[in-house]
Parts: C-alpha cells; structure tokens; sequence
C-alpha cells in the first residue's frame, strides 16, 4: 500500500510539473517595472495598463513565435531606485524573464542596468529620459523615448515662435529633472536666449513657494519646470497663489495635461506642455489607426484619460518587444538583444528603429520619436503649430 501510494504521489507530481511545463512553454514572459506605488505611483500604473493593452492585443492576433502568448511579469519598483535594482534581479533570477520594460524615472532605470551587464538581458526603456541612459556603454539597453537633450532640441523649434527672451528653470534634483536642465540651458544659448534662475526642488517636496518667490522677483518672460504631473499640479498652484508672471512651459513628457486641468484647475490655465503623444488629436499620431485603436481600448476599459499621454509607452514597449522576439526566432536573452537592432515599426509617436549610442563596441539603442507642444485653454487642450 506505502508503495501504490508513492506512485501515486510520484504520479501526480510529475503530471503538476509536465503541466507547468506545457504553461512555460505556451507562454512567452516579459518582465516589466514600474514605480505601482510610492510619490509617482499614478504613472507607473498608467504605463502598466498601456502594456497590457498591448499584450491582449497581440495576444489576440495570434500571439508570438507561431501562436505563443505573452505573458507580462509585473515588478514594483515603489518609486525607488533600491527597489528597482531589486526587482530586476527578481525578474532575472526568479522568473527567468528573456528580456524587460522599465523603469519609468531615470534615476530608477539608471539603477537597473548594472543588472542588465551582469546577467546579459535586453531591456526596453519607455519613459526615462537622462542621456547617460543610452551614453553609459551598456549594450543591453534600447530606449524608445527621447534623451533631455533630444526632447530640448525638438522643442526649439517653438522658441522663436513663441517670442522667448529670457527664461528661468524649475526643475526635480534628480537625473531626470539636472538632466533636462543643461540640455535646456544648451538650447537657450545657442539660440541667444539669456538664462535666468536655475532652481531645484526635491522629488518629494510639496512647498515650493521658496523657489517661485525667487522666480516672482525675476525679469524673465517664461518658466521652464520638469517633474512629474503629481509635484508639477502643486507647482502650477503655488505659482497661482504667489501671482508669478511668467508664461510656465513644462517639459519630459509626464505631465498629463488633462489631469493638471482636474487637479489643478484654474491655475494649469494657459500653461503649455511638450508631451510625446497626442490624444486629443489622433490623426497627429504617426499610427492614427493604432492610435484610434489604442484610445478606445483605453476608454472601453473605463480607465482614466489623464493617463493616456503615459500609458501609450506601456503599448509601445511591449509591441517592440514583441516584434524583437518574432524577430529573433526564440524567447533567448541574447538573440532577443540583437534582434532589437533589426527591427522596425510604427509607434504611436513615430518610426520606432534603433540607432547606435554610446561608446563604440558597446552601444546601446536609442530610437528618434516625435514630440508635441499643447496648450491649456479654457479647459481645452489643443496642439501648438
């Protein structure tokens, strides 16, 4: 009897493992990391719902590798760079993840990518914008944003347009936020345009009225300001309250405009934004059909339309990624790497291909998407030519 019942439990466990086994091999993972909780938690969440549009959609059309499903394998990084550095490696190590989606912050994926060196997995950066993302010499790294500098260079286009003299600079004390205001202050002076007050705030800080008193007090005629639409809703409402002048223009693409338009109110009036993507304009969109498609899943989902100017990231990461698998053939670290140099399509906000950065032998991939200049009036959001 002991040993029918042995076989029996042999029996079962080796059936459980031919089961999980037939799972692991019908599906294809992809890891992703995003700050779900902690100071820019709404973010995060939005770029996760744009990813898992993006997966069902696939999924639905067939899956990868001949009809294999994607399967997205979610990490916090609750805002963190700690945790994001930790969750990579869980993603590795843990679930054997072939390749990866992440970080939103810069100062959070900066934290990850010796993790990418160490275990030789490709990663996908949909949101963060520091240049030393793509100039460090990591060769596991492909973003599809902008770098500060290119967003910078993107958005001169509107300077003379607009009539910008002098302009003062607000920006997060992080990677992202310093970042963003050297290539700024690269643009101005090559356009002769005069700097004024470069000023920083903390990416927790929620008074910024020391700041915006000194920026009253200056003669210039715009503010620049770079953080996340959480701390940037606080900043339009002190500027409000302390009667600062200035024509405020923000950049980094994380600014959710109709959500500074709920939260913000009156104070988000007249402010102007570059942002990535353009849901109030569809036909803008280098894909207007997969943009239609993409705003109506969104909206069937009943989820929140301030996240669509993040959550397109999500959709893009993971239709790239899924095009560098059928690309490489197998769900294989380094074969899913270099398949990522090879492939091309047609993002939400323009052509998404990879071109060489950083140091020779070692290059990462950076792609060249669009950008957008809106503005908020009377509560509307429209596209600025």
């Amino acid at each position: 009897m002991r040993t029918k019942f042995f076989r029996t439990v042999l029996l079962a466990g080796c059936l459980l493992g031919l089961g999980s086994a037939a799972h692991a091999q019908e599906t294809v993972k992809i890891g992703i990391i995003q700050p779900l909780s902690g100071s820019v938690a709404a973010s995060g969440n939005f770029v996760l719902n744009g990813a898992r549009i993006a997966v069902d959609h696939i999924n639905n059309n067939g899956g990868v590798l001949g009809g294999k499903k994607l399967e997205l394998v979610v990490e916090d990084n609750k805002s963190n760079p700690t945790e994001s550095s930790n969750a990579a490696e869980k993603l590795i190590v843990r679930d054997k993840v072939p390749v990866m989606i992440g970080s939103w912050g810069s100062t959070f994926t900066l934290a990850t990518l010796p993790k990418l060196m160490e275990y030789k997995v490709p990663m996908v950066v949909e949101t963060a914008g520091a240049d030393k993302i793509t100039t460090s010499g990591n060769p596991y790294v492909f973003r599809i944003c902008p770098t500060n500098d290119m967003e910078a260079t993107s958005f001169s286009r509107h300077i003379e347009p607009l009539g910008i003299k002098k302009a003062d600079i607000l920006v997060v004390n992080n990677d992202w936020g310093l970042g963003s205001s050297a290539s700024l202050q690269r643009i101005m002076k090559e356009k002769g345009l005069q700097v004024g007050k470069v000023l920083t705030m903390d990416h927790n800080a929620q008074d910024m009225t020391s700041q915006l008193s000194e920026i009253r007090s200056s003669d210039a005629d715009t503010l620049f300001v770079v953080t996340a639409v959480e701390q940037l809703t606080l900043v339009l409402k002190q500027a409000e309250s302390l009667a600062v002048k200035h024509r405020i223009i923000t950049l980094g693409g994380s600014q959710s405009p109709d959500q500074l338009i709920a939260h913000a109110g009156s104070a988000a009036e007249g402010t102007m934004h570059n942002v990535m993507f353009a849901p109030w304009v569809l036909d803008a969109s280098a894909d207007p059909e997969m943009a239609k498609f993409f705003v109506g899943e969104w909206n069937k989902r009943k989820l929140d339309k301030a996240g669509l100017t993040e959550s397109f990231r999500g959709f893009d990461a993971v239709r790239t990624v899924a095009a560098a698998i059928d690309k490489a053939g197998a769900a294989d670290p380094e074969k899913i790497r270099k398949a990522l140099w090879e492939i091309e399509l047609t993002g939400l906000n323009g052509k998404i291909k990879f071109n060489e950065s950083g140091p020779k032998g070692r290059e990462s991939g950076q792609s060249i998407p669009n950008t957008y200049l809106v503005r908020i009036d009377k509560g509307q959001i429209s596209v600025v030519e």
